[in-house]
């Protein structure tokens, strides 16, 4: 049998990705342990028992073949939580944080707010703004029963059990169900469905997640469309938008969107990431 500390040895070279092995490896370890790093040091010199070298084994196994590793693992990390994900959804990504403090600063002022999620996936964009924002009535939408589940999941984990899931295509639950929004957040697929199968992440996460049309604004086109229905004069829509995609969204806003306002966000790389669209309000003295 070997000692934790051995076990660590024989599994950062096995790993796929040289730069982060041995941090990967000491996270499937506690992984599997059901410890944290700190008590994994602590405990070196401990034999693994037969069942943790089977189980290690196992999970080594799919992230050598290629397997994200939050898939592995079953979790990741998403502004200070760790939220459920699975293949059903996408991974987070760090540069959706943006999306959520554009709308975290614009509930701040009205916390009273109605607010929906379209396209929510593993839920981290509703759970959060929930959380943050207690008051507020929370609206999560995705067209995927899968993702909904884990989104559910999410909710009770993190104790926000008050959001409203709806299984729908874009706002079409919404419009059913008459909730009108003051702020609309989505982060719609938005790859061009040419570019999917030519990036690493369409060999496991979701297609339904990732491919946006020809153009890869053809979900964000059907989303600007129906948004007036269920939105108050004056709403707020925020929307996570791919690298250089800034100019043709703003000329979808000004055709699909007359008197609307669209300013574009940047990430931290300089890309255009969020785009703000303000919804045009009441005509004067309405």
């Amino acid at each position: 049998m070997l000692t934790l500390r051995q076990a660590l040895h024989d599994l950062a070279p096995r790993l796929p990705e040289a730069d982060t092995a041995w941090l990967e490896a000491r996270w499937l370890l506690s992984h599997v342990l059901g410890i944290d790093s700190a008590a994994l040091f602590a405990r070196q010199d401990e034999l693994l028992t037969p069942a943790q070298a089977t189980a290690l084994a196992t999970l080594a196994a799919r992230r050598a073949a290629g397997e994200p590793l939050a898939y592995v693992l079953g979790t990741a990390g998403f502004y200070g939580r760790e939220f459920i994900v699975s293949p059903a959804v996408l991974i987070p990504r760090p540069e959706t944080e943006h999306l959520l403090e554009a709308a975290l600063a614009h509930a701040a002022p009205r916390p009273a707010l109605t607010a929906a999620d379209i396209g929510t996936g593993s839920g981290i964009l509703a759970i959060t703004l929930a959380l943050h924002v207690p008051a507020a009535t929370v609206h999560a939408v995705d067209v995927s029963a899968a993702a909904l589940a884990v989104a559910r999941q999410n909710a009770a984990r993190h104790g926000a059990e008050r959001i409203v899931f709806h299984e729908g295509d874009l706002v079409a639950p919404l419009a059913a169900a008459r909730v009108r929004l003051g702020l609309l957040l989505a982060n719609l697929p938005y790859i061009a469905s040419a570019e999917v199968p030519t990036l690493a992440v369409s060999r496991h996460e979701p297609h339904l997640a990732l491919d946006g049309g020809d153009d890869g604004l053809r979900l964000i086109a059907a989303l600007l469309r129906a948004a007036p229905a269920v939105c108050t004069a004056d709403a707020l829509l925020l929307l996570e938008i791919g690298a250089g995609q800034g100019p043709a969204l703003q000329r979808l806003v000004a055709a699909l969107l007359p008197g609307a306002a669209c300013h574009l966000q940047p990430d931290y790389a300089g890309h255009d990431r969020v785009a703000h669209i303000r919804l045009p309000g009441p005509p004067a003295g309405g």
